[in-house]
């Protein structure tokens, strides 16, 4: 397959190869033309005021063009369905109708026809190892007679009530008595030096209040308790907006689905909404749950600090879990974020007609 950088390679050697080619003829005809001075003949001649060697390179310039823009239009017919279904693919897609038409192709050209089946049978591949990857998941999975999930909520609970009856209860207590310090310095008069001090150490027991919230958050049961994936996101972000400062928007689609993608996908969410809270220090946070087509589209956004996706360790907090269980029911994950600009985070799960 012709790359780009390939046709640019050819286009250029195109026109490079025209400008030699138009010159040695220039240069012919003039010397059989018996002039003396035909070398500088070729610089004085003009047409339309311009030296004739400025028309050659210019036509040889639009060879170079024509022929990219040929090899372009030829390799954008034969192999563009190709790339099509490649990158469906990739995103997820495989029951896209797309996938089911034949690439066109001329009778004679048995490589895009191999290639054709080679992608459908990739197609049938992908989407029974999806298939099984969610029934593997919507099975338990048993530890000393109990289930995996029953043994990680109860730790679960466990974590949240000691938390919230120590850690909790200590840092609301300090809250309290820095607010009584704070009002007795402003009574006092006190110096601005130790206003500041207890100013600095109220900011700091305050987002130690906040990481706390996000800890609680995180480690709320794995199912939904009956309720469905929009009631149980909706209400965890309602429950949001009453214990964090911060903006809240969502749109959060009723679509059915298996109950094993439902948890996964709730967890994913306590996961990001955890991991926004802990470390993105962000004003405004967007979620967004959609069916398009037979696919889960999930979106979180947010307008904090960001990180350097390239850098493995700067988006470690909670991405690898979020990774395997969206690896789990057969789904793919896109990061997109910038240092100061925020993060947005893409995922996509299947929804199978098997399945």
């Amino acid at each position: 397959m012709i790359t780009k950088f390939s046709r640019g390679m050819i286009a250029f050697y195109s026109g490079l190869a025209s400008f030699f080619t138009l010159n040695f003829m220039l240069f012919s005809y003039l010397y059989a033309s018996g002039k003396e001075n035909w070398i500088v003949e070729v610089f004085q001649i003009k047409l339309f005021f311009v030296p004739i060697v400025f028309h050659v390179l210019v036509l040889s310039l639009l060879i170079g063009l024509l022929v990219f823009i040929t090899i372009s239009f030829f390799r954008s017919r034969q192999y563009g369905p190709v790339e099509e279904k490649l990158r469906l693919l990739a995103s997820g897609n495989f029951d896209s109708p797309l996938l089911e038409m034949a690439i066109p192709h001329a009778p004679e050209n048995r490589l895009i026809a191999d290639v054709d089946r080679d992608i459908k049978s990739i197609q049938e591949k992908m989407k029974q190892t999806s298939m099984e990857l969610q029934q593997l998941n919507a099975r338990p999975q048993f530890v000393d007679g109990q289930t995996k999930e029953e043994i990680l909520e109860a730790e679960r609970h466990r974590l949240a009530r000691e938390l919230h009856d120590s850690v909790s209860q200590q840092l609301f207590a300090a809250m309290m008595m820095m607010s009584a310090l704070n009002e007795q310095a402003i009574r006092n008069d006190a110096p601005d030096a130790q206003k500041k001090q207890l100013a600095m150490v109220t900011d700091i027991i305050n987002a130690s209040q906040s990481e706390m919230r996000a800890l609680l958050l995180h480690l709320r049961p794995v199912t939904l308790e009956g309720k469905t994936l929009k009631q149980g996101i909706e209400q965890l972000l309602k429950e949001l907006e009453t214990k964090i400062k911060i903006s809240l928007k969502w749109d959060i689609e009723e679509f059915s689905m298996l109950s094993s993608i439902e948890d996964q996908l709730f967890r994913v969410i306590q996961e990001l909404l955890s991991n926004t809270l802990r470390h993105a220090k962000a004003d405004e946070l967007e979620v967004y749950l959609h069916r398009i087509e037979n696919n889960v589209l999930l979106r979180v956004i947010d307008d904090g600090v960001g990180f350097d996706t390239e850098n493995q360790k700067a988006g470690s907090y909670g991405l690898m879990n979020i990774r395997e269980r969206i690896s789990a029911v057969g789904g793919t994950l896109k990061i997109i974020s910038f240092k100061n600009q925020g993060t947005s985070i893409e995922i996509k799960v299947p929804l199978l007609k098997e399945a």
